[in-house]
Parts: structure tokens; sequence; C-alpha cells
């Protein structure tokens, strides 16, 4: 018996996950289709479009992660049709210096996926972080 829809969308979400956290480039852009649009917390505000351009987010992500910062999936949730998907989560992402200061830091991760020629892809990506409150 093989993985739901669900398990297997949950399982590349998973493994995306420790991918980030490892900084393994390789399998962060895996299962992320050729015309991936993600909106992140960076400009430009039009978002990130095509593989290419989403690639070159990343190395200096990595570089402030290995600073000390986690990447880490605190919760996930996955609803899957028949060919598409969407998933919301929350995750730990930040320095210890700034969960310090605000220990509910969480980054909010939203992706829609398409299932093509059998395969799960992740086509839209979006990251944010609610407004800090200005006491």
């Amino acid at each position: 018996m093989g993985m739901t829809d669900e398990q297997q969308v949950r399982t590349l979400i998973e493994r995306w996950v420790t991918a980030v956290d490892t900084g393994d480039l390789a399998t962060v852009l895996a299962d992320h289709a050729p015309d991936i649009v993600m909106y992140d917390v960076p400009p430009p505000y039009e978002g990130v479009r095509g593989l290419d351009a989403y690639r070159e987010t990343w190395p200096g992500f990595f570089e402030w992660q290995q600073s000390g910062a986690c990447f880490e999936l605190e919760s996930l949730d996955v609803t899957a049709g028949a060919d598409v998907a969407f998933a919301f989560a929350l995750l730990r992402c930040g320095t210890p210096d700034e969960f310090k200061t605000n220990p509910d830091l969480r980054l909010r991760l939203t992706l829609g996926l398409h299932r093509q020629n059998g395969r799960w892809t992740v086509t839209h990506e979006h990251h944010s972080f609610p407004l800090q409150q200005v006491s």
C-alpha cells in the first residue's frame, strides 16, 4: 500500500525543511516546478519567478543560517486533491537573539503543489512574518 497523496506532500515538505536547515541546495530545489513563483519576505514585490531566480535566493539565507539561526517545522497542515494540493506551516526561523526578544516569532509558509506525471511539485511558495508590534 503506497502513501496517500497527503502523506506524499507532507514527506516532500518535511524533506524540503530538512534540506533548508542543512543547506542542501539540490534537495531544496528538487521538488520545485520550473515556473515556480515565490512570494518571499524580502522584495521584489512581484515575487521571485522561475527556478533559476528561486535558486539565487538561497545562498544568502544559508549564510545567515550558519550564523546560528534555526529553521524548524513546528506545525504542518496539508490538503491534497487528485492533482492539486496546498499546505500551510509554521516554522521556528530565527537566531537565538531574535527568540530571546520575541519567543513567539514564527515564519508562516504556504505552498501550492501540482501533480504532473505522478509527481508532486511546488508551483507556489509564500513566506511571511507578521509585522512586529511597535510598543
